[in-house]
C-alpha cells in the first residue's frame, strides 16, 4: 500500500507536459523561427532579448564554477587525486579532439564540396564583424591560453568571464583552504551555503529560458534569413550529419563500451539542456544544468566540478569538426591543394589554435582564422565564403561540445572509480528520475554540497531517485 501511495504521489507531483521547461523552450524556438521568417525586421529587433538572457546566464557561470570547484577540492581527502583527475581529463580532451578533427577531415575529403567553386582569394573582401574576427585571429597565438591563465586581478577574471582564469583561481583557493585545516572549515561551510543561494538564483533565471530562446532564434532567422541556407546547404548538411555520426557512433559507442551506459537515454535525460543550447546557439547557459545533472546521476561532485568547466575550454568536439570541415572546404573552394602530410600538419595546428580561442566571442571564426594564418597556404580571406552560414552551424557546434563534455565527465568519473554506475543506470532508465533531476529544487540541492556536509568535511551522497523532492 505504501509503495502504491508513493507512486500516486509521484504522478501527482510530476509537472504537466506544458509546464516542462524543455517543452516551453521548444515552442519558443518554433515561434522565434516563424517571427524571423515572416517578419524579418521584427525578428532582428528581438536580438536584445536573447542576448540579455545569455548575458544573465554568463553572469552566474563564473560564481558557480568558482564555488563548485572550491567545494569539490575542499571535500577531497587526498589533494593528489585532484591533480590526477585533471591530467586524466586533459588527456581525454586531447584524444577526443583529435578523433573529432579526423572525422571532419575524412568527411570533407570524401565529399569534396568545395571543388568547382573556384573562388579567387584576391577578390574576397572582409568587412564588419568578419574583419574583426580576421584581425583577432591573425594576432591569436596558441600559447596565449597559458600566458592568459593568470588574471590581472582577482575580480578581473569574473568581469571578463574567462572560465580558464576562474578555474585557476578556484583551484588555488580550494587547495589553500584544504591546506590550512580546521581554520578553513567555516569558509567551506560558507561556500556551501553561498552555492545553494547561487543555484536558487539560477532557478529564477531559468524561468526566462523560453523568452531567451525566442529572442535568439527570431534574431538569427530575421537577420540572416532562411534563404542563406540554400547557398551552402550541402556544407551545412555535411556538418550536421558528421556531427550526428560523431555523437551517436563515436561518443555513443565509447559510452556503451567503457562506461556501460546508453547514449540515447543520456540524450533524453539532458533534453532540457538540448533545447536551451539549440535556442541560444551557445552551450554556456547549459553548463550549470549539466553539472547538477551529472552529480545527480552518481558522478562524484569533485570530479564534475573540475571536468565540466575545464571541458568547456578544452573539450570542444563540435568546434574541432567545424574547423577541419571549414578549413578543407576553403582550401578546395580556393583551389589550394593540400596533400595528406599537409592535412596532418593542419590537424596539429588546429589542436593548438582551437584551444587558444576557447571562450572568446566568435571563437569558432577566430580559431579558424588563426589556423589559416598559421599554416599560410590557405587564404584567411576565404572565411567570407562561409561567413553567412556560420550562425546556422553554431547551434550544432554548441550541441556537440555539450554532449562531448557530458560523456567526458562520465568517462573520467568511471576512470577515477567515482561513478555510481547502478544509480546512473537507474536515473537514465527511469523517466521519473530524469524528470525529478530536471526540477530546480532537486537539482539545486544535489548540485551544491549541503552546509552540514561541508562542516563535517565530507561530501553529501546523492539522494536516491525515489527520495529526491519534486519542485
Amino acid at each position: 500500500m505504501g509503495g502504491a501511495t508513493h507512486a500516486v504521489d509521484g504522478r501527482a507531483n510530476r509537472k504537466r507536459w506544458y509546464r516542462q521547461l524543455y517543452v516551453q523552450v521548444l515552442v519558443a524556438i518554433a515561434v522565434g523561427i516563424l517571427v524571423g521568417w515572416r517578419w524579418p525586421d521584427l525578428g532582428a529587433a528581438m536580438e536584445p532579448i536573447g542576448s540579455t538572457f545569455i548575458s544573465t546566464m554568463k553572469m552566474l557561470i563564473g560564481p558557480i564554477v568558482f564555488l563548485t570547484i572550491i567545494g569539490g577540492i575542499a571535500n577531497v581527502a587526498d589533494l593528489k587525486k585532484v591533480g590526477v583527475t585533471g591530467l586524466k581529463a586533459l588527456t581525454y580532451f586531447q584524444v577526443g579532439t583529435i578523433v573529432a578533427m579526423a572525422i571532419g577531415l575524412v568527411a570533407i575529403n570524401l565529399f569534396r564540396l568545395g571543388e568547382g567553386v573556384h573562388a579567387d582569394p584576391a577578390k574576397l573582401r572582409t568587412a564588419g564583424s568578419a574583419q574583426q574576427y580576421v584581425e583577432q585571429g591573425e594576432t591569436q597565438h596558441w600559447w596565449e591560453m597559458f600566458t592568459g591563465l593568470v588574471p590581472e586581478s582577482f575580480f578581473g577574471a569574473f568581469v571578463e568571464g574567462d572560465i580558464l582564469q576562474i578555474i585557476f583561481l578556484a583551484v588555488l583557493f580550494g587547495i589553500a583552504i584544504k591546506a590550512v585545516g580546521p581554520i578553513g572549515e567555516p569558509i567551506i561551510a560558507g561556500v556551501a551555503r553561498f552555492t545553494e543561494v547561487v543555484f536558487k538564483v539560477l532557478s529564477f533565471v531559468m524561468k526566462a529560458a523560453p523568452l531567451g530562446a525566442f529572442g535568439a532564434m527570431a534574431y538569427a532567422v530575421g537577420a540572416f534569413g532562411i534563404s542563406t541556407l540554400s547557398s551552402l546547404g550541402s556544407l551545412i548538411a555535411l556538418f550536421y550529419v558528421t556531427s550526428i555520426v560523431f555523437v551517436l557512433v563515436v561518443l555513443g559507442g565509447f559510452l556503451a563500451a567503457y562506461v556501460r551506459l546508453n547514449i540515447f537515454q543520456l540524450l533524453r535525460y539532458l533534453r532540457e539542456e538540448f533545447f536551451l543550447v539549440l535556442g541560444t546557439s551557445t552551450a554556456e547557459p547549459a553548463l550549470p544544468g549539466l553539472m547538477r545533472k551529472m552529480t545527480f546521476m552518481g558522478a562524484d561532485r569533485a570530479t564534475v566540478g573540475l571536468v565540466v568547466p575545464t571541458g568547456y575550454s578544452f573539450n570542444l568536439d563540435g568546434a574541432a569538426i567545424y574547423l577541419s570541415l571549414a578549413t578543407l572546404y576553403i582550401a578546395q573552394a580556393t583551389d589550394t591543394p593540400l596533400n595528406v602530410g599537409q592535412q596532418l600538419g593542419l590537424l596539429a595546428v588546429m589542436l593548438l589554435t582551437s584551444k587558444g580561442a576557447a571562450g572568446v566571442a566568435g571563437g569558432g571564426f577566430i580559431a579558424l582564422t588563426a589556423t589559416l594564418s598559421t599554416i599560410g597556404t590557405v587564404p584567411a580571406a576565404g572565411i567570407m565564403l562561409i561567413f553567412g552560414i556560420d550562425k546556422f552551424m553554431s547551434e550544432c557546434r554548441a550541441l556537440v561540445n555539450f554532449y562531448g563534455n557530458a560523456v567526458a565527465t562520465l568517462a573520467i568519473a568511471k576512470w577515477d572509480g567515482n561513478l555510481d554506475l547502478a544509480r546512473a543506470r537507474r536515473v537514465l532508465a527511469d523517466r521519473d528520475s530524469a524528470e525529478l533531476a530536471a526540477t530546480s529544487g532537486a537539482a539545486a540541492s544535489d548540485a551544491a554540497p549541503s552546509g552540514a556536509a561541508a562542516e563535517s568535511g565530507g561530501a553529501t551522497p546523492p539522494k536516491p531517485a525515489s527520495e529526491a523532492p519534486a519542485s
